[in-house]
């Protein structure tokens, strides 16, 4: 499902921008090393039904790879803004009470199997502030924008006989702000934020990010991310974060 959704945003994009050249272009790929923290809950009806990440489920800090793409555009078109960051946890747990998920009933105190696959994709469209970075002799820019964060959410428990499995995506919109501060030439200081809270569901999404310049177009960055996820949809309950540090590489024109 989620790759059908990015792949017909994609073409759609490239179908409408073939006419246009970029003006600036950067990819960057590396690892984020993410802890989880907070609960989950499938069809739970009260909250002995929601299973914590780190007393009940014991997932531990995992490292992801994530990776990043813009795409600044030239006149009125707005400048585009890819995110990907697939997380994945599974571990042997077990609960001192009874407890549902989805349409099954879980013993207490017996140990189960599972499994969640918690990955976020962005699409964002922004424009930068006008006149800014002139005014600072490129040393400082500010972008502000909307952003569609996409969740593909799959979820799995299994007890001896019993197994549950659920999948879904949802799409969030949000708000998103940037910083860029460059004292010195090949040396940026990056803050970015995607926000929302709307019906219910709260996301924000906390980045700062240091990048050096190596060599040509070339360049590494390290960074910390914070992600915190208060959401239900689609019968899943959600209300956790998703945090650590990351470092990546990349190329920047």
């Amino acid at each position: 499902m989620i790759k059908r959704v990015m792949g017909i945003i994609l073409l759609s994009w490239a179908i409408a921008l073939s006419g246009a050249s970029a003006t600036g272009l950067e990819f960057a790929v590396g690892g984020w090393q993410q802890d989880p923290g907070g609960s989950i809950g499938y069809k739970a009806l009260n909250s002995a039904d929601l299973l914590d990440f780190d007393k009940d489920l014991k997932y531990d800090t995992e490292i992801r790879v994530q990776g990043r793409a813009k795409i600044e555009l030239p006149l009125l078109l707005p400048n585009i803004y890819l995110v990907a960051a697939p997380s994945e946890f599974e571990a042997d747990g077990s609960k001192t009470g009874t407890f549902k998920f989805g349409d099954q009933i879980f013993t207490a105190d017996v140990d189960f199997y599972s499994k969640l696959r918690f990955d976020q994709y962005d699409i964002g469209f922004y424009y930068g502030l006008p006149f800014l970075k002139t005014a600072t002799a490129d040393k400082l820019n500010v972008d502000l924008g909307i952003n569609a964060r996409i969740f593909n959410v799959e979820t799995q428990i299994r007890q001896a006989s019993i197994d549950e499995e659920h999948s879904a995506t949802v799409v969030i919109p949000q708000g998103y702000l940037a910083i860029q501060f460059m004292p010195i030439e090949r040396l940026a200081f990056e803050a970015e934020t995607r926000f929302i809270s709307l019906s219910g569901n709260t996301i924000y999404s906390l980045t700062g990010r240091v990048r050096v310049g190596l060599f040509g177009p070339v360049f590494a960055a390290g960074g910390y991310r914070y992600d915190k996820i208060d959401i239900d949809e689609s019968d899943i309950l959600v209300d956790f974060d998703l945090q650590g540090p990351f470092f990546e590489v990349g190329l920047k024109f």
